[in-house]
Parts: structure tokens; sequence; C-alpha cells
């Protein structure tokens, strides 16, 4: 297992998911569109998950992922000025220009999450690095076993582990992984998807989909992730954001 001592997550970090979709708070499920639960206003998610003890908050513009531009900026926008500085922000969905992520960063977000944009532009990833260095997370969301794009809707014969071999060539300052194909289902998580690219570099992998215990969590850690984002779990009441951040610094001790 590659160990790492990433900049942005010296410990490992329990990550609230602010996933945003026609203004309110949605989760969905597969990645599927019209799936989703909705789950009120972002910016009352975000208070309630900052006063719980979250370091990071996870943001994503659903409608801007599957859409290609970004679409619920003005609720994004209200998240960045109620968290202010009491947390990180890290953003994705929609993003698909150097500029638009500079705009971001410059106002206020600590990361942005590329997705569609690095895969058809891998290029784009070294472009922001070079005057916003160690602040992108280039997102490989997987579906049976291939990295896909736009909203999860387009495979691209990609493998997620070789991916992230390239982006951390190219500058990337972590690699944020989703298995789709556990996403919203509270089944749990596929520890073997996540080692695979846990293992093939040394920027931080992100861990995402499939959480639906503090178990769940636990093991993530043991792979080597250098932090997961839940979302339904937390929502849904699974377990409190501190009782998943406990377990996962318990596991130092064990």
């Amino acid at each position: 297992m590659t160990e790492t001592t990433p900049t942005h997550f010296p410990t490992f970090e329990v990550i609230p998911a602010v996933d945003v979709q026609d203004g309110e708070v949605v989760q969905l499920v597969a990645g599927e569109r019209g799936t989703g639960k909705r789950y009120g206003d972002p910016v009352e998610a975000a208070d309630r998950w900052i006063e719980a003890g979250a370091s990071t908050l996870h943001l994503v513009d659903l409608d801007g992922a599957f859409e290609g531009e970004r679409a619920n900026a003005d609720a994004i926008e209200a998240v960045v000025d109620a968290a202010g500085d009491a947390v990180g922000l890290q953003l994705g969905g929609g993003i698909r220009t150097a500029e638009d992520a500079r705009a971001l960063l410059d106002a206020g977000i600590d990361r942005v999450i590329l997705g569609t944009a690095a895969v058809e532009n891998p290029e784009i990833v070294a472009e922001i690095s070079e005057t916003h260095p160690d602040s992108v997370l280039v997102s490989l969301d997987a579906k049976d076993g291939e990295v896909v794009v736009a909203g999860w809707t387009e495979g691209t014969g990609l493998d997620p582990a070789a991916a992230a071999e390239r982006y951390a060539e190219l500058g990337a300052a972590g690699i944020l992984f989703t298995n789709v194909d556990v996403e919203g289902q509270l089944e749990g998580i596929d520890r073997g998807a996540v080692e695979r690219v846990v293992d093939a570099v040394e920027i931080p992998v992100v861990a995402s989909g499939g959480v639906a215990t503090v178990d769940d969590v636990v093991a993530l850690k043991e792979a080597g992730a250098a932090a997961v984002v839940v979302g339904t779990a937390l929502y849904e009441g699974r377990f409190t954001l501190r009782e998943a951040q406990d377990a996962a610094d318990g596991a130092d001790a064990v």
C-alpha cells in the first residue's frame, strides 16, 4: 500500500456531501437522474454538517454534471458565503474550463473537482495547477470498472487505476474515486475497487459511493483512502458524522 502525506488530508476525514439539484440537496441512487431523494435547503444542510464537526464539505452541482454547465451557482454561492472560513470546500459539477475553475477558486472554493473536462482535455489539470497549485481533484467515476462521464451517462473505456496515474503525473492534487455501481444504495462499499486506485498513485484518493455503516468508513481508511465522502447514510441517519469520524480515528489505535 502506498503511503502518502497529503497536503489537504493530513489525517483521514469523513466529508459530508451536499449535492444540489434544482436548488435542493439531493442524493441519487447509482448515479441515475430522477432517482434522487430530496433533503432540503443546501445552506441548512451545510450549517448542520459544520455544527456536527465537518472539516470539509463536498459540494456537487448535479444539474451541472448532467448538463455540462453550472446550473446551481446561486445555491452553491449561498453555501460558500454561509460556510466562510469554517471549513474547506470542494466543488464539482459542470466545471468545464480553466477559467471557470480559477474563478471558483478565487471566490472561496478550496478545490475544484473535474470529471468530464479532465477526460476530454487532460491538460486542463496542469493548466489550472500552474496558477492554483494543489487545487484540482480529478473525479474518476466508475461503472462496471470503466470511467464514465457526463453525469455518469457516457463510458470512456478508461481503467480507473490507469487514469489515476495519468492525472497524478499532470499535477492533480488528488483523485475523487466514486463507485457509481454502489452509489446511494446503502448496501456497502467495494473495497477492492478503491484499493486498486490507491495502489496506483501517491497522491490522496478520496473515496465515495456505497457507505452504509461506520465499518464501511473504517474499511475505506484501511484500504488507503485519505478521506471518504458520505451522503445518503448521513442524511438517512444511519450514523452521525461524529460516530463515523470517531470510528475512523479509533482504527489508528487498533
